[in-house]
């Protein structure tokens, strides 16, 4: 906008300095022609000589001159208006006075007419003359195109430089900004834990206030933690006891109490497992990149199940790459094989089948062999907000913590059928180098 204001602004200077000096050649035009008038004897005016420019005798030339008398009617005329005149238009003119004027010429023309009024002899006839030189506007406007082509390539040429110069100067001036960015990138990724270095005085106020949010939540985090520590522990002292009390009641002979107590237990230790996994979650970072190793992972876990009766007496097959990095703590990623499969080995009859397939998105697929669950209530399994008692026996806990889990770290699960008859379940998690 800038450009085009300037270049309509030069264009109209340049004109107006072109009006300016037309304006002066049709003064020196209309003295010359005063200068070579004369009167005889009997009145009539005659022009002493041609005037200096060639045009004024060639005909439809666009440079004209008319003398014409206080009547309007015209006297003489240069040869190349040819049969034409000039319209002057009937304004008072006083001695010495210069007018100027727009009017229409031979051919249409458009011309710019400068005419005055003289006296000629004075001291005889006193007869006032007006003497009147024209030039065609056209030449004005020719040159002012002109001279607006010629300065188009230089405006490109400058407008390309100043978006240069203003791109460079984006880029200077939110370098500091980018900077900030990759540094609040840094601490997503736990390569950094507070924003450092050097900071324009601008930024600084920002960089600090970021820093003092990071303070603010670590310690947020640090009494969510303490918090979860003090539940658990608060907790498991009583469910000892009521442990101990049932084993009390069956060395009575009171097993069917001892029984209830021991089931009750159970129940209240499987829910405040999943609650302190649960705060875990909430109160760990888990949009901070970490990597862990699918692969070891899993062959950990294998290799603690084969060492249990239950786990010695299933077929485990798994089909995996050398190494395959997720996104995880390594923690939550035990957490969540874990029980999968746990769950699958207690309800599979012989095989189990681990298969992983990276990708875009790394694939976990852990199925069996076993009864599997009814169609309407595979999209039950671990469903949140869904009371112990009301699971599906044998894929409650276990499968909710798993949702949990998944849920956090933005993943997706899938539980179907297996072709093996038993269940299924899939599980997609971003890899850890596209995790941010």
């Amino acid at each position: 906008m800038a450009l085009v204001l300037a270049g309509f602004s030069l264009v109209t200077l340049f004109e107006h300095h072109l009006e300016r000096r037309f304006s002066s050649e049709l003064a020196t035009y209309t003295n010359q022609l005063v200068g070579r008038i004369d009167a005889d004897q009997q009145g009539r005016i005659h022009v002493h000589g041609n005037l200096a420019d060639p045009r004024f005798a060639e005909p439809l030339s666009g440079l004209y001159w008319q003398i014409q008398d206080d009547t309007h009617r015209t006297l003489l005329r240069s040869r190349s208006l040819w049969d034409n005149k000039l319209d002057l238009p009937k304004d008072e003119l006083s001695l010495g006075d210069v007018h100027h004027h727009t009017l229409a010429g031979p051919d249409g023309q458009p011309l710019m007419v400068s005419e005055r009024q003289v006296i000629l002899e004075p001291d005889t006839l006193g007869r006032r003359v007006r003497v009147a030189v024209a030039r065609n506007r056209s030449d004005l406007d020719a040159a002012r195109e002109a001279f607006a082509r010629d300065m188009l390539p230089y405006f490109a040429l400058l407008a390309i430089f100043l978006m240069a110069a203003s791109w460079v100067q984006v880029r200077t001036g939110l370098a500091p900004l980018e900077q900030l960015r990759r540094g609040v990138l840094s601490i997503r990724r736990g390569r950094l834990q507070r924003l450092q270095g050097p900071y324009p005085d601008e930024v600084t106020p920002l960089v600090d206030e970021i820093n003092e949010l990071l303070e603010m939540r670590d310690r947020m985090v640090e009494n969510a933690r303490s918090w979860t520590a003090d539940l658990a522990h608060g907790l498991k002292t009583p469910l000892s006891a009521l442990a101990a009390d049932a084993q009390r009641l069956r060395s009575a002979g009171q097993e069917e109490v001892a029984d209830d107590l021991d089931d009750l237990a159970q129940v209240m230790r499987r829910r405040v497992d999943r609650e302190l996994i649960r705060a875990r979650l909430r109160s760990s970072d888990t949009a901070v990149t970490r990597q862990t190793d699918l692969t070891k992972a899993i062959q950990r876990i294998l290799k603690t199940l084969t060492r249990t009766p239950e786990g010695q007496a299933k077929n485990w097959h798994a089909e995996m790459p050398d190494r395959a990095a997720v996104a995880m703590r390594e923690d939550d990623l035990i957490e969540l094989l874990g029980n999968l499969l746990d769950n699958a080995g207690k309800w599979a009859r012989q095989h189990v089948w681990i298969t992983v397939v990276p990708g875009s998105c790394i694939r976990i697929s852990i199925e069996d062999d076993g009864p599997g669950v009814p169609q309407e209530n595979l999209q039950k399994l671990g469903e949140r907000g869904l009371r112990l008692d009301e699971q599906i026996r044998g894929h409650g806990l276990g499968l909710a913590i798993v949702r949990d889990i998944v849920a956090a770290y933005e993943g997706t699960v899938e539980f179907t059928r297996s072709q093996h008859g038993g269940l299924a379940v899939h599980i997609c998690f971003a890899p850890a180098a596209e995790r941010s």
